[in-house]
C-alpha cells in the first residue's frame, strides 16, 4: 500500500481489502437506471465482509449503488423493517 492510500484511507473501510469486490470495476456496483444489479449482487454473495459493507452503507447513508448485496431501495426497506427507521 502506498503512502497516499494510507493517508486518505477511510478508517471504517479496513474490511474493503478482504471484499470479493476488491479489484472489480466499481461501475458494476453502480448500475444505470433500468440496468440490473444482478451481477453486482452475485459478487457480493458469499463475501466474508458483506455485513461490514452493508453496515457501512447504512451508517453513512449511502444513497447509490450495491453495498453488502443490497441496492439503495433494498437498504431503505431494510432500515424501515429491521431498524425501525424512516427513510
Amino acid at each position: 500500500m502506498d503512502i497516499v492510500s494510507l493517508l486518505y484511507r477511510h478508517p471504517q473501510m479496513d474490511w474493503h481489502d478482504r471484499a470479493n469486490c476488491a479489484g472489480v470495476d466499481p461501475d458494476l456496483f453502480f448500475p444505470e437506471r433500468g440496468e440490473s444489479p444482478r451481477e453486482a449482487k452475485q459478487v457480493c454473495r458469499g463475501c466474508v465482509v458483506r455485513e461490514d459493507c452493508l453496515a457501512f452503507a447504512i451508517s453513512s447513508g449511502e444513497r447509490f449503488g450495491v453495498w453488502g448485496g443490497m441496492t439503495e431501495r433494498e437498504r431503505r426497506l431494510y432500515r424501515r423493517r429491521v431498524l425501525g427507521q424512516s427513510a
